[in-house]
């Protein structure tokens, strides 16, 4: 195995970069969406905004 694949390897997210890829994606026009769903999606975008502010507002403090 070469080091170009281990690196690669290791930045591979699986699911949880299909899932996060597609949260900030438009919805498909040709599938029917129902209210709890779009809320779900909702919230996830919510709280994937307010951990990375969190995130960076810690490593800001923490830095400087």
């Amino acid at each position: 195995m070469s080091d170009k694949n281990k690196v690669k390897d290791f930045f591979k997210l699986g699911e949880f970069g299909h899932y996060f890829t597609r949260v900030f994606q438009k919805p498909d026009p040709n599938q029917k969406s129902n209210f709890n769903l779009r809320m779900m999606h909702g919230i996830n975008k919510i709280s994937i905004v307010v951990f990375l502010l969190a995130l960076i507002f810690w490593i800001v403090k923490r830095f400087i």
